[in-house]
């Protein structure tokens, strides 16, 4: 059985982050390591975290000196991790409890180096309010419409130790995303409704308006189209988006 290093920044989720952490214990998959780095200058809720921590011995705290975002606490937590595969959780959303075994055992028996599962979009009451089916991506696909949850996905480490996640208020995981299918890497699909992730109000992920400027600058910056391009790139992007 493969460890997995299942990494979660923390940045003011004090309402949910205990249910996202026991669906993690409670994974019918037991051997794994949770990463929770703890991103915020503010430390009000670090004892509270803490507190979380010794749920399990499982679980390892890492506290950042400074706010740096969620990616480049991902890329702490991928720096600090010893499992074979590495797996990404937003600190709000919730892992039906096979989704580590189905996963795993999907990987393992397809030998694949990155997968990603179908979920649930649900609103702060728990209610399911929408649904995302995965299919097999490939950067031809991608570069149209992001269709992978991050809270889905799972990468093999060795991929990771040479691939990071940049600096990028929103989209920093889209961008890694994109990097990593163009270098010929295929996202394949596990199309298993095990993940729900929460649609929180005021989050930087649900802003219309970082969403417009980080989508252009995925196309202008990161893959190096010209500003009109981009702009085209990001009408399809947006427009597959409101489609879905």
């Amino acid at each position: 059985m493969s460890l997995v290093s299942i990494i979660i920044p923390y940045y003011k989720k004090k309402n949910h982050i205990t249910d996202t952490i026991k669906s993690i214990l409670n994974q019918t998959y037991k051997k794994f390591e949770v990463i929770l780095i703890y991103d915020d200058d503010d430390k009000e809720e670090l004892d509270y975290i803490k507190k979380i921590k010794n749920f399990d011995k499982r679980i390892k705290l890492f506290v950042n000196t400074k706010n740096i975002g969620a990616g480049l606490s991902r890329n702490k937590g991928i720096k600090n991790s010893k499992g074979k595969y590495v797996a990404f959780v937003d600190a709000d959303d919730i892992w039906s409890p096979n989704k580590l075994k189905r996963q795993i055992n999907y990987m393992e028996k397809k030998n694949i180096s990155i997968s990603h599962t179908s979920y649930s979009i649900i609103n702060n009451n728990d209610q399911k309010i929408s649904f995302r089916k995965a299919r097999d991506l490939t950067f031809s696909d991608l570069i149209k419409s992001c269709d992978i949850g991050l809270s889905t996905v799972i990468i093999k480490k060795k991929i990771l130790e040479k691939n990071y996640f940049v600096n990028s208020k929103t989209k920093e995981d889209y961008i890694l995303w994109l990097k990593l299918s163009k270098q010929g890497y295929k996202f394949y699909a596990l199309n298993q409704n095990l993940v729900s992730w929460k649609k929180t109000p005021g989050s930087l992920s649900s802003s219309i308006y970082q969403k417009l400027i980080d989508g252009y600058h995925v196309y202008r910056n990161h893959l190096g189209y010209s500003s009109i391009i981009s702009f085209i790139k990001l009408i399809q992007l947006s427009y597959n988006y409101i489609k879905k």
